[in-house]
């Protein structure tokens, strides 16, 4: 089958790879479309430090063909959105309804593809660039067959990252004002999840221009292009401001762009050993820096709220897909996204 695979060396389309059959509590998923997340091209810039070789991707959609033993909430045959959290679901933290944080879900990766007789790790968990992928149930969520998979692929990240960060981590609040730094994928859900949450005032801000229809389409109320001019626009600053560049002079204007008791959460992945710098004094006034991972969500919960919210018209989704590229053409989408000429390409088997 086919599957973009990474050596350590170079990235190639490859039409011989293999995958397992799925074990006990495990699905074997068909993948249909798959979306470039900068998450990907940061394992092969060496910013995400990862075990090669490895089939890329972690943001995919897909109908089921194979379930193991135990699986009942997915049957063959139903559409899936991927989630890249395998959590174990019976730990302290998943009881808390907190799967982001199961040490289970961030564990050693498995090899469950093989090529030549040499297996190949799995990325997130998913690797969704690959015609077929194994999977723990607990990441596969069955959505209405109504949403197109090309759409759909991108709840698995970009949403769940995006929406989530608004809505389960700062849980913004109606009225509140909200900066968001970077229109790119994930930027783009945290302004519609501002707009869902109900705030008043959402500032993108992004170096390229071109960005400002589509991240007014998606809840800017105000767009620029310069971080040093939002104080024009909010002088005494924001209650919520989100970094999702991964600069670490980002970190610091976020931070500096606060008002009293307003939070800055980081989405961003800057390289491994990046360190950030800021005045201690900055935050004295109940001002607080959040990490985020995965848009601290739920994926078997969120999933479905954002399917239902895209019913409604309140969630954009369609409207995230720049342009769909065959698998084969894995090089171009990667240029189109580095160049920021797609808000997500979607790749499709």
């Amino acid at each position: 089958m086919r599957g973009v695979l990474f050596d350590g060396r170079r990235v190639e389309v490859v039409d011989d790879l293999a995958v397992r059959q799925p074990l006990a509590g495990e699905v074997l998923v068909r993948v249909v479309a798959a979306g470039l997340c900068h998450s990907d091209l940061s394992v092969v810039d060496g910013t995400i430090p990862f075990p090669r070789p490895v089939v890329l991707g972690h943001e995919g959609a897909g109908v089921v063909e194979v379930v193991g033993s135990g699986v009942t909430h997915v049957r063959i045959g139903d559409h899936v959105a991927l989630s890249t959290l395998a959590n174990c679901g019976v730990c302290a933290e998943c009881d808390r309804g907190r799967p982001t944080m199961c040490r289970k879900a961030i564990g050693a990766p498995g090899r469950p593809f093989s090529r030549g007789g040499e297996s190949i790790y799995q990325f997130a968990s998913n690797s969704a660039f690959a015609e077929r992928t194994v999977v723990k149930a607990v990441q596969a969520v069955k959505i209405p067959e109504e949403i197109p998979l090309t759409s759909a692929a991108l709840m698995g990240c970009g949403v769940l990252t995006g929406v989530g960060a608004v809505l389960n981590r700062a849980r913004v609040d109606r009225g509140d004002s909200v900066v968001v730094i970077g229109a790119g994928g994930v930027g783009l859900n945290v302004l519609q999840g501002a707009r869902i949450a109900g705030a008043l005032r959402i500032v993108a801000v992004d170096a390229n221009p071109e960005k400002e229809r589509a991240a007014r389409l998606f809840g800017a109320t105000e767009f620029l292009t310069d971080v040093g001019d939002v104080r024009g626009v909010l002088p005494e600053g924001a209650d919520h401001v989100f970094e999702c560049v991964g600069r670490v002079e980002l970190v610091r204007a976020a931070i500096e762009l606060l008002d009293r008791h307003g939070q800055a959460v980081l989405l961003g992945v800057p390289a491994a050993d990046a360190e950030a710098s800021f005045v201690p004094a900055a935050l004295f006034l109940d001002k607080s820096v959040l990490g985020c991972r995965y848009g601290s969500s739920r994926p078997q919960r969120d999933i479905r709220l954002y399917a239902e919210l895209y019913r409604e018209g309140r969630l954009l989704l369609d409207e995230l897909v720049t342009r769909v590229y065959p698998v084969e053409e894995f090089g171009v989408a990667a240029a189109d996204a580095v160049a920021g000429r797609v808000a997500r390409g979607v790749l499709v088997f």
